[in-house]
């Protein structure tokens, strides 16, 4: 079979021949794999970055996939840390960390829309009590996960949403998403008042955008909880000692590790069903596998999604 293979860290993977999968343990099968979104999270593991990094090489990258098996059903797989990844004809998957998706769902689209999804959806649901009435601040919400952020934010019941992010042109389209706003990072001050900030970017922009926010609230003592999600710009964020004495507030993590798995894969099965209604916007673009090498790279607003 083929299959995406890296074979040094600072490399992009290149389409070529590799050994069919053997599944080994009890809950484990081979699967034939229809779409995998390349993803930030797949980028970050197969140079080694990502915290949860297996490290090791060779490797056949790919965290999750929309696949077909041996019974015809179709999956949503999401995959622990292993050397065969989803960018290949086929795959194994433990059945455990997968749901069953409907006959009738387009592979793409789903394999576009559940990873970057799934970090607002999570955070929400499972590390912070979320209540509806609540204000709710994107922070990069121009990239793929933030726009869907801004979406599901609106789902859950957010009375305010506001987004901020870098690019201008993206911003604009925000507000036809459920933003009630769109913010550069000169004007987060207008943010001041949420309750929650589902952070994309962190890094030094996060550490001034908190403390702009946190200075020009109107009662410190309300509290605000930062959900730590992706960092985009930097792994370090030099927060300022001020920020946590003079407010109330709570950074959070969300993400592999503060999630235990059987969490993420019990809200799996909803967020594919908004995703299939069409609840949710996706920009999702195929992309054949046998170009992955080029497409590695590629700087897109879509969703790149590889299909054998």
């Amino acid at each position: 079979m083929h299959a995406a293979v890296i074979t040094a860290h600072e490399t992009p993977p290149v389409y070529a021949e590799h050994p069919e999968p053997v599944a080994r343990g009890e809950h484990e099968m081979v699967v034939d794999v229809l779409a995998a979104g390349l993803h930030h999270l797949t980028r970050a593991k197969a140079d080694g970055s990502h915290y949860s990094a297996a490290g090791v090489l060779p490797l056949v990258p790919g965290a999750d996939g929309v696949v077909r098996d041996p019974s015809g059903h179709l999956r949503y797989a999401v995959l622990d840390d292993t050397r065969h990844g989803t960018f290949a004809e086929r795959t194994v998957i433990d059945v455990r960390r997968s749901v069953v998706l409907p006959d009738d769902v387009d592979p793409v689209r789903i394999a576009a829309a559940m990873n970057p999804g799934m970090s607002s959806w999570v955070a929400l649901r499972r590390r912070v009590t979320f209540r509806e009435g609540q204000r709710v601040l994107v922070l990069g919400a121009t990239g793929n996960a933030g726009r869907m952020a801004v979406q599901i934010a609106r789902r859950f019941g957010a009375a305010q949403v506001l987004a901020a992010g870098r690019d201008t042109v993206r911003l604009g389209t925000l507000p036809g998403l459920g933003a009630d706003r769109a913010l550069t990072f000169d004007e987060i001050a207008a943010a001041a008042d949420v309750d929650v900030v589902l952070d994309f970017v962190w890094g030094a922009p996060a550490a001034d955008a908190m403390l702009a926010l946190l200075t020009a609230r109107a009662d410190r003592s309300a509290p605000l909880t930062w959900i730590q999600i992706g960092s985009m710009a930097g792994e370090a964020a030099p927060v300022p000692s001020a920020v946590l004495r003079a407010a109330r507030l709570r950074i959070v993590g969300s993400g592999i590790g503060s999630v235990p798995p059987r969490d993420f894969i019990e809200e799996l099965p909803e967020l594919a069903k908004a995703v299939t209604e069409g609840a949710i916007d996706v920009r999702a673009r195929a992309v054949p596998l046998a170009r992955v090498t080029r497409a590695w790279s590629e700087t897109t607003g879509e969703r790149l999604v590889l299909v054998p």
